[in-house]
């Protein structure tokens, strides 16, 4: 598992996350500062950055990518303020002078403020800036600096900024997405020439480029594909990987692309001639940045996403394995199939990884920082590395992101990609176990050709000539241990560099390796949630090696059954989908010290931890779109008031009128179609000139439907009708649904890392999923 000679080691940042210091030296603010409200510290690389390069050094890495910020270069966009190239300059001496190579990135997201104030990226001007800009660094920097990228993850500025609104600037507009994008191309385009121009003696840029599948590809690549199926992976290919790609190294736009692109923005005014061969620069290298696949089949009913203009029809799904803290899922192969696919399309082209890492949690003990998962993780994506290498792949080098933990943009400070743990209130770094793996792999210029066994209970238990009872035991804190047999197991632990895993913590008190899966009769409409529930969950804690022992709670007798089978220590925790009434099951099962996780928030406030969705913030968004579209006799459909569901999604209707000015209307009705129907008469009567109703749940709107057409109404002209749930029904109502998501994929997937966390013993909270509006013809 060696690498070929000269393969490149190193490691990534980018200057808004990490050099602070964001009004010292003549720096202006970026769109970042106006997006952010805590940001100012990061690292503060500005000040610390000799420190940091010493750590590089230490690592033995041969690259360092790093970002300029263009804000602290040219302030107002315009003038090149001398200051902040000074820094760069400073860095520079002190990385060569550390035997690491400079590579320099000009653009990862920081736009000047006072661009965006004139347009930013939907501003064709702002492309000239950056060819600009970037043939001012080149003038300083260029006699010691080998290697330029332009940009970094063009997509992520343009949709995540412009179109979803979820970076900065915050912009929520398709067609500004699209215009982004294209204007990111052409100052790509422009910036290479004004490098070129100025002697650089390579240039490339950087793209974060996922394979798209299907959840049945994730496990079988070769796995056929349903025509409808083939036809979502190939739209979200172009609009993810081809949409770049191709104007970069062919000249050219995917031709399934420019009609959404035109649809979005109106015409394709903004593609002028000529741009297409300005973007279609040489590239000495291209950098991949990869972290996880995209994962997406056909949904009739879907609408497009708002990060993914043009993706109607298309679901974007969550799928049943490992994953990081953030919730991506791990799928090292799909790099392998990354690099064979780049190298098979654009066979001339030298690739480098410029970005590849994960974020988990890291507890800081006395003796280090165990990440034994990050470890892992790098371990089998260098490993896909190699295995596309040997399949023929050029690629030249792999940058681990990143070298600190630092501010991760819109995540703040809480998540941990780095090398080095970084305390914020100290700025002390100190080396994880991943920094001293890696530094490892470079000295020896890759991995062993085996993987290493991680040692195990039986392995300290082994050293210390103790029982693995008892090294569990010590692992847990338990007193009931002597001293000295204490101090055997902990030695034997350092010595064998031995990480606890969850079955070690609690193997005192967990011996079944059984999780009991507790369901309720399902209310209506629930079906669907539940047979998520009992696919995902299953799938999740059978793979973190539990067996599911499923359980029927409908009658007080299986109740008592239930309690019984959990105080017996059959189970090792509880999953509970409690019906929604008042019930007292899941308080019982609490008490019996077993860990116990619940699908939907108890009526009465409770110590369980439980997994729900946002329905008040669900039910207050859909009655905003209401009001903006002009309703102001906005009647609700509530269902039975026992229901903590129902509660929440009242309260946050009337917490919407209030702030308008407006008073609800409200009828009340059981869950069932019909029952809708007659609480919509009601309101009608009550009220002829209601021009709005939002209902509870799909099954209620879907009688508003029917009251409304028997009462020759139409939707939406004369009276917009929202539902709440987005079941298989909503987009097949005539006219279709407006609705409120309920994310049914997601709450399962939550629901079965909440009783892991429980397991593995760490400090649980509710986990309160976001909803999404979902608009169609109904309103």
């Amino acid at each position: 598992m060696s690498f070929p000679d000269g393969f490149v080691w190193g490691v990534s940042t980018s200057a808004f996350q990490i050099e602070g210091a964001t009004s010292v030296d003549g720096r202006g603010p970026s769109i970042w500062d106006a997006f952010l409200a805590d940001h100012a510290g990061a690292c503060d690389h500005y000040h610390r950055y000799r420190d940091d390069v010493a750590l590089m050094r230490d690592l033995g890495v041969s690259a360092y990518r790093f970002s300029v910020s263009w804000p602290r270069v040219l302030p107002d966009g315009e003038k090149v303020n001398p200051a902040g190239l000074d820094f760069y300059d400073r860095l520079v001496d002190e990385l060569l002078g550390a035997g690491v190579a400079p590579y320099a990135t000009l653009y990862h997201w920081d736009l000047p403020q006072a661009l965006e104030d004139l347009g930013g990226w939907p501003s064709r001007d702002t492309a000239h800036r950056f060819a600009d800009y970037a043939a001012a660094v080149h003038e300083r920097l260029g006699d010691r600096v080998d290697t330029w990228f332009t940009l970094n993850e063009p997509w992520v500025a343009a949709f995540l900024g412009y179109g979803a609104g979820r970076h900065a600037p915050g912009r929520t507009s398709p067609a500004d997405a699209f215009r982004s994008a294209h204007h990111l191309l052409l100052a790509h385009g422009l910036g290479a020439r004004a490098l070129r121009a100025a002697g650089a003696a390579k240039v490339g840029t950087v793209l974060n480029i996922s394979p798209v599948m299907t959840p049945a590809q994730v496990g079988d690549p070769a796995r056929p594909l349903a025509e409808e199926d083939a036809e979502a992976v190939a739209r979200i290919d172009v609009l993810a990987n081809r949409q770049f790609l191709e104007p970069l190294l062919r000249g050219a736009y995917p031709e399934e692309l420019l009609p959404v692109v035109e649809r979005a923005c109106g015409d394709l005014g903004h593609v002028r001639e000529g741009d297409l061969e300005v973007i279609n620069q040489p590239l000495d290298l291209l950098g991949v940045n990869y972290y996880t696949p995209l994962v997406v089949q056909a949904q009739p009913s879907e609408p497009a996403d708002p990060a993914w203009p043009g993706s109607e029809g298309v679901l974007f799904c969550t799928v049943p394995t490992a994953v990081t803290a953030m919730g991506w899922p791990i799928v090292p192969d799909c790099l392998t199939r990354l690099l064979r696919r780049l190298s098979g399309e654009y066979p001339d082209l030298d690739l480098m990884v410029t970005e590849n890492g994960a974020d988990f949690v890291d507890v800081v003990t006395g003796d280090g920082i165990h990440d034994v998962d990050r470890v892992h993780f790098l371990e089998e994506h260098l490993r896909a590395v190699r295995s596309a290498i040997d399949d023929g792949a050029r690629v030249r080098g792999y940058l681990v992101w990143t070298l600190l933990d630092n501010l991760e943009w819109a995540d703040g400070y809480r998540r941990k990609f780095g090398l080095y743990h970084v305390d914020f209130a100290t700025q002390r770094r100190r080396p994880k176990d991943s920094a001293l793996w890696y530094r490892d792999v470079i000295r020896r210029g890759g991995l062993p050709p085996t993987r290493p066994k991680r040692p195990t209970l039986e392995t300290v238990a082994a050293r210390a000539g103790v029982s693995r009872a008892t090294v569990s035991r010590v692992v847990n804190g338990e007193a009931a241990v002597s001293a000295q047999v204490r101090a055997a197991v902990l030695r034997a632990v350092n010595e064998v560099g031995y990480v606890p895993n969850a079955a070690a913590r609690s193997l005192v008190t967990r011996r079944t390796n059984a999780v009991a899966l507790v369901l309720s009769v399902p209310r209506p409409g629930g079906d669907a949630l539940t047979a998520a529930v009992v696919q995902y969950v299953t799938s999740v804690l059978e793979g973190a090696g539990k067996h599911i022992t499923l359980m029927l709670a409908d009658t007080a007798e299986s109740h008592r059954r239930i309690v019984a089978h959990v105080e017996a220590g059959q189970v090792d925790g509880v999953v509970l989908l409690p019906p929604e009434r008042a019930d007292t099951l899941a308080e019982r099962l609490a008490r019996t010290g077993v860990p116990v996780v619940l699908l939907g928030k108890p009526a009465i406030a409770s110590l369980v931890p439980y997994v729900d969705v946002d329905n008040a913030g669900g039910a207050a968004t859909a009655t905003e779109h209401l009001l903006a579209a002009g309703r102001r006799r906005i009647g609700m459909l509530c269902g039975p008031m026992d229901l903590v569901t129902v509660q929440d999604r009242l309260e946050g209707h009337r917490a919407a009128l209030a702030r308008a000015g407006l008073r609800p209307h409200l009828a009340f009705a059981d869950l069932t179609i019909g029952s809708g129907a007659a609480a919509t008469r009601r309101l009608l009567g009550d009220d002829p000139s209601l021009d709005a109703v939002l209902a509870a749940t799909d099954q209620l709107a879907v009688g508003a439907l029917r009251a409304a057409r028997e009462a020759g109404l139409r939707v939406p002209e004369d009276l917009a009708v929202v539902g709440f749930g987005d079941g298989e029904a909503a987009p097949a109502t005539t006219p279709a649904l407006t609705t409120v998501r309920v994310p049914v994929a997601d709450q399962a997937l939550a629901l079965a890392r909440l009783l892991l966390s429980r397991l593995e013993g760490r400090s649980t909270t509710p986990v309160v999923l976001p909803t999404r509006l979902v608009v169609r013809e109904s309103a």
